[in-house]
């Protein structure tokens, strides 16, 4: 028997990369030789495209010459990585091709590998040799960076530039975009840099997919308004009559959304979760707009066969008691829609018309601080928190001197032994080593530094801050906690706007701190739309000169978070001791002679 030379088995692989792909398209292949893995999916074994009849057109048109970019702007459960997966499955076995998948940051490039990219390998037969494994000296295989016969996978950050500006790529995966970062350092906009890679190819695709955010400022939503727009339609199981599914016509008895069912636009009929699955099935794709080399697709978690119209029903619900930015999450990831902000700006009359008198006892569970820092002052914010996030601005204090000079810090360390917060929030943008001796003697003291961009969380991941600080203690700084100012200024208008007490809601003191130049620089900014390099993006812009109210409402609810505060375990120890006669209603300040820190936080 003739043994194979490693010369005859390279030219074989050669020739092989050399063939024609079979004419299959990629939901084809999918069912053929993809396996889903038990620890990536909840139903392990063989894809089956039939389980979710809407995948099979977006897959296949990655197999279409005519199309050059996909636009997926969907609900969550609806299985959009399996898609990416799919397509990079069937390239990796019968169309090898260089390919890059973009993640919104190189820590979920790194996870995305891990957890979906490596088990996919492993338990496709048809992949299972296809990439080397990582062990082996000579694999080309790396956690970012695989490489097999006639293409290779890249994984990387929108954050980071780098991986954005290297060699030519034929297909572009750009997953969860709204969560990118306006720009990857100073190069620009992620998406058209990975997508100005595929301009040597002919037969290139982009792939982009998220869940929508902010109207206006949606990546999903503007590439989605420029492709073909498909919508899935339905057919009535009793009229026969095919529509789109729409909130608006769940509905459910009174009491009882778990029962929720679809009224059907054309006859009125009630279509029970029963019938989803055969519905699918003979559902369709139609384009409602014109075709120029973009196919959209739009889907809400209203199609998922994992989900009832009942159990959407019940998160929606959940979501009004929640308040404003529960329903705004629910919108995104339920309905697959992008939320319309109401207003650009706040009128101060009627906020300061809310003032009250706070009672002696008030639903307060704990307290924190915002700081903003000055060249002459130092103004800080006094914030009671209840459950939900319900809160009280008990004082608003302005504290003179020059920040340079250790007085006017003395000040402020004795007005913070007088009200004793839990946490407390200082801006480091100006006098920041100010700012870091005096954080640096007070573990719940956290020195802020805000960043622009809406995409950014108000605060980072526990594991990014724990990595900064392990990073700043190596080089023997001090740790500074970064945050997302644009998006946290929205989330405090949409607090401002909520006038009915509760979940989110604010109360200002009657008390004189909270006066016409409070309220007048609580809403001293306004959101403003723009074009900027073709792209429509909004910023916030001051109306007038001072906004260290706002700044300093912001930073007492960042501190709030950063203490890491259980309202609910807090509430319910102190029910305990009042019921037990241990404690008085109202919890006295618990703090040690210093006069800091009911607990030491070292966040």
């Amino acid at each position: 028997m003739m043994v194979a030379t490693p010369i005859a088995k390279a030219v074989a692989a050669f020739f092989l990369a050399l063939q024609p792909p079979p004419d299959w398209t990629i939901s084809q292949w999918a069912d053929e030789r993809r396996m889903l893995s038990a620890e990536a999916s909840a139903e392990p074994g063989r894809w089956v495209t039939a389980r979710a009849p809407y995948q099979r057109e977006i897959m296949d048109v990655a197999s279409d010459p005519r199309v050059e970019t996909i636009v997926l702007m969907t609900s969550a459960q609806i299985g959009k990585s399996e898609l990416l997966l799919n397509v990079i499955g069937a390239h990796i076995d019968y169309d090898p091709s260089p390919i890059l998948c973009l993640q919104p940051t190189l820590e979920m490039a790194e996870a995305f590998s891990k957890d979906r990219i490596a088990p996919m390998l492993r338990d496709s037969p048809a992949l299972k040799n296809k990439v080397k494994d990582a062990r082996a000296r000579d694999s080309g295989n790396t956690l970012l960076h695989k490489t097999f016969n006639g293409g290779h996978l890249t994984l990387a950050g929108a954050n980071s530039p780098a991986s954005l500006a290297s060699r030519p790529i034929r297909i572009v995966l750009c997953d969860e975009v709204d969560r990118y970062p306006e720009s990857a350092g100073t190069e620009g906009d992620p998406v058209k840099l990975a997508s100005k890679r595929t301009s040597t190819f002919w037969n290139k695709k982009i792939i982009l997919v998220s869940t929508p955010t902010i109207k206006w400022l949606s990546r999903i939503e503007s590439a989605f308004e420029k492709s073909d727009k498909r919508r899935y339609f339905v057919p009535c199981p009793d009229c026969g009559e095919k529509q789109m599914l729409k909130w608006s016509q769940v509905k459910w008895p009174e009491g009882q959304p778990e029962d929720a069912h679809y009224v059907c636009e054309h006859c009125g009929s009630c279509i029970d979760h029963r019938h989803k699955a055969a519905m699918l099935k003979q559902g369709e794709w139609r384009a409602t707009a014109p075709f120029k080399k973009i196919a959209g697709f739009h889907l809400s978690e209203l199609y998922s066969p994992w989900r009832k119209w009942g159990d959407v029903a019940l998160d929606f619900l959940e979501a009004m008691a929640g308040g404003t930015e529960m329903l705004k999450t629910w919108v995104n990831t339920s309905l697959g829609e992008t939320w319309e902000e109401r207003g650009e700006s706040l009128d101060p009359t009627g906020l300061m018309a809310r003032c009250e008198e706070f009672a002696e006892e008030l639903p307060i569970y704990a307290t924190s601080v915002g700081t903003d820092v000055q060249g002459d002052r130092i103004e800080a914010t006094r914030i009671g928190w209840g459950e939900e996030e319900e809160a009280w601005v008990m004082d608003h204090v302005v504290l003179p001197g020059d920040t340079a000079q250790p007085a006017v810090w003395a000040d402020f360390d004795a007005l913070l032994k007088e009200w004793q917060p839990d946490s407390v929030g200082i801006d480091s943008g100006f006098n920041a080593t100010q700012v870091y001796e005096f954080c640096a003697k007070r573990k719940f003291c956290h020195a802020l530094k805000g960043k622009g961009g809406f995409s950014l969380p108000l605060i980072e991941d526990e594991k990014k801050r724990v990595k900064r600080r392990l990073a700043a203690r190596k080089r023997g700084g001090y740790p500074v906690e970064t945050i997302g100012v644009d998006g946290g200024k929205v989330l405090v208008y949409s607090r401002l706007r909520n006038s009915t007490p509760g979940p989110g809601h604010v109360h200002f003191t009657n008390s004189g701190d909270c006066d016409e130049e409070y309220f007048a620089q609580l809403t001293a900014e306004k959101l403003v739309t723009k074009q900027r390099l073709g792209r429509t993006t909004q910023e916030w812009v001051k109306k007038q000169a001072r906004n260290e109210a706002l700044d300093c409402f912001l930073y007492a609810l960042v501190a709030k978070r950063l203490a890491n505060l259980d309202i609910t375990a807090i509430k319910a120890k102190r029910e305990k001791a009042i019921a037990n006669a241990a404690l008085p209603a109202v919890r006295p300040p618990q703090h040690d002679n210093d006069g800091f820190g009911r607990e030491e936080w070292n966040l």
